[in-house]
């Protein structure tokens, strides 16, 4: 599995968004990239609340260039209460479909930007 996520990293398609403390490694997730169809993975933290500051970095950049989802896989009470929804079966195809023809977005230069999310606050 870990040679796939390898070989999708050099493709430029497996990425991570990270959080940092003191020049360490806290947090983070990694997720795999197809256009703008958005698969989150896996998350891990060692500090209070960590993933979810990840989780906040991979969604300001998916709002600052207009990407309409990302697949969370699960349907938990932490994503349902940022806006986490589930969507039919035909839904998610298309919307795949579509997202992944669209240019890849170069993710090693993106940041957080608590701008798109203080906007999308405004629309809940």
């Amino acid at each position: 599995m870990i040679s796939a996520y390898e070989e999708f990293h050099e493709l430029g398609h497996a990425h991570s968004a990270e959080v940092w403390l003191h020049g360490e490694l806290v947090a983070g997730l990694y997720f795999v990239a197809l256009g703008h169809a958005v698969f989150g993975e896996s998350m891990f933290t060692t500090v209070t609340d960590g993933s979810k500051m990840a989780l906040a970095t991979l969604v300001s950049v998916c709002l600052q260039h207009g990407l309409p989802a990302i697949d969370c896989q699960q349907n938990t009470r932490h994503l349902a209460s940022v806006g986490g929804r589930e969507i039919p079966r035909a839904e998610f195809i298309r919307l795949i479909t579509q997202e992944q023809h669209k240019p890849n977005i170069d993710w090693a230069t993106q940041t957080l930007q608590w701008s798109a999310l203080m906007a999308l606050e405004k629309t809940r």
